[in-house]
């Protein structure tokens, strides 16, 4: 069995990791840690706030000093940002210090996923359907070279509900505490 402490989720937006994350910190009788959250929480601003006023560039450097915070913790289930893995060293830190996983889903079920509540993502707030689709598969391109650093990569194109999340988190929990 593996000795786990801190648990990383990756994968773009929309990919479950808050949903997934929360059922298994719980599971795992671990805190749970949204970075988004967590920025927003130390900034007193949204993410759009700090994307509008400072920029993505300002953003990219509070969400490293945040992450390399959180990378100190214990007991805990992390739930990153879509791009936190494609910054900086982040990747790198992230592996070093915990066991990550990448929720991968295709591009059409995160447009799917995310196409309701596109007001509050930035980089998606004013795009139509099929402009989403296209950004969306630019960008997991891009990303996934990040992505697939994770020590287990894990299908979650399933995932709809939270009845999917928990049958997801049993699988992962097969995944980590295998020798």
């Amino acid at each position: 069995m593996r000795n786990i402490n801190r648990i990383f989720l990756i994968g773009y937006m929309g990919s479950g990791k808050t949903t997934t994350g929360g059922s298994l910190a719980q599971k795992l009788n671990f805190r749970f840690i949204d970075m988004d959250h967590f920025i927003e929480n130390r900034q007193h601003k949204t993410i759009n706030q700090i994307f509008a006023e400072k920029g993505e560039d300002t953003f990219r450097l509070l969400e490293n000093k945040a992450l390399k915070e959180i990378s100190t913790f214990e007991d805990v289930v992390i739930s990153t940002g879509g791009g936190t893995p494609c910054f900086y060293n982040n990747m790198e830190i992230m592996n070093n210090t915990g066991f990550t996983i990448y929720l991968k889903v295709s591009p059409e079920e995160i447009v799917k996923r995310l196409h309701i509540g596109k007001n509050k993502r930035p980089l998606l707030k004013d795009k139509t359907p099929h402009e989403m689709l296209t950004f969306v598969s630019e960008n997991i391109e891009r990303r996934e070279a990040y992505y697939n650093q994770a020590k287990l990569i894990f299908d979650a194109e399933q995932m709809h509900a939270n009845t999917d999340a928990d049958h997801i988190v049993d699988s992962l929990m097969l995944h980590l505490f295998q020798k």
